[in-house]
């Protein structure tokens, strides 16, 4: 095994060791150790296999790190993203940029749907491995019975 460098998500922390997902390729590093990483957090950098087993892995450089922050927003979808929902089909997706930074995503779901399908959003690995490749510190994700859509901001600030 060789070293890996990339962006990686914490899917799981404790005191003692860590376990990391690369954003990229979804491949998921035991850490022996955990230096002071917290579940969501985020890192930029390098891993490599902890002698002499080589069956767990070690941070060898830190480039960047972050957390974000994932909420489950009370505040309606804005008019634009409503907007966007009412033309896409049920189950579609629209994502868009945000001015400045950023990204919105959009997805049209079944009448009566959106509180559990903004739960499936909220507890998906993917939602966090997502912001962190799109370089945000915040997720929102909002929700509107009325429209049935669910929209998830991507912020990075």
């Amino acid at each position: 095994m060789t070293e890996k460098t990339g962006t990686f998500v914490v899917t799981h922390a404790e005191p003692e060791s860590a376990v990391v997902r690369d954003v990229e390729t979804a491949q998921v590093h035991t850490l022996a150790s955990n230096p002071g990483l917290a579940v969501h957090d985020v890192l930029e950098g390098t891993v490599a296999p902890d002698p002499p087993l080589e069956v767990t892995w070690q941070v060898v450089e830190i480039d960047d790190r972050r957390s974000i922050e994932l909420i489950d927003s009370d505040l309606q979808p804005t008019t634009q993203e409503k907007a966007l929902g009412a033309d896409a089909a049920v189950g579609e997706v629209v994502t868009e940029e945000r001015a400045g930074t950023g990204e919105i995503h959009v997805l049209r779901v079944p009448d009566g749907e959106v509180d559990s399908a903004a739960q499936d959003i909220l507890d998906d690995e993917e939602t966090i491995a997502r912001g962190a490749r799109l370089g945000a510190v915040r997720i929102e994700v909002r929700r509107s019975a009325d429209d049935s859509v669910v929209s998830v901001r991507y912020l990075p600030d």
